[in-house]
C-alpha cells in the first residue's frame, strides 16, 4: 500500500480524491464495472462514495491485492489530489458482500453527516473513522 506495509492477512486503505471536471455518468459506470470485475478476481471488497466531485473509497482484502488495486487507482487519470485517510491491517471485512458498493448523495450525504455529527474533521484518523462509519451506515 502507500507505506509498503509488509504483513500477511487482510488489509484496508481509505482515501479521498477529486474527480476530474469532465467525469460523466458513463465514466462512473465504467469505473464501477472495472472495479467490480477486478475486485472479484483479487478477492477485494469495498465501498465507493461519490459526492460533490469527491470520491471517498474503502478497499479491503488480502494485503498484496489491496496494494495492487491502490496502485492502479493512484494512476487513474479520472481523479487527482488523492489523499490516504487511513490504511493498515484489518481483523475482518466491513463490506464482505460487496465487490464494490457504490453510493452517492442520493443514498446519503457524507457532508451533511459530518456537519451533524460529533466527529472532528481536523485529525486525519478521526476523519477517516468518520468516513468509514458513514460508508458502513449507508450500506444497510
Amino acid at each position: 500500500m502507500t507505506n509498503n506495509h509488509d504483513f500477511d492477512g487482510l488489509a484496508y486503505v481509505v482515501y479521498r480524491s477529486l474527480a476530474v471536471d469532465r467525469l460523466t455518468e458513463t465514466d462512473l459506470d465504467d469505473i464501477l464495472q472495472s472495479a467490480r470485475d477486478r475486485n472479484q478476481n483479487l478477492s477485494v471488497t469495498g465501498c465507493l462514495h461519490f459526492e460533490d466531485g469527491l470520491f471517498f473509497q474503502w478497499i479491503e482484502g488480502p494485503a498484496s491485492a489491496v496494494g495492487e488495486v491502490f496502485r492502479m487507482i493512484n494512476e487513474d487519470p479520472r481523479h487527482s489530489d488523492l489523499t490516504v485517510l487511513g490504511e493498515g491491517p484489518l481483523d475482518m471485512r466491513r463490506f464482505q458482500e460487496w465487490r464494490m458498493r457504490f453510493s452517492d448523495r442520493d443514498d446519503g450525504s457524507l457532508m451533511d453527516w459530518f456537519a451533524n455529527s460529533e466527529v472532528p474533521t481536523v485529525d486525519r484518523k478521526d476523519y477517516a473513522g468518520g468516513v468509514v462509519s458513514f460508508l458502513t451506515a449507508i450500506a444497510i
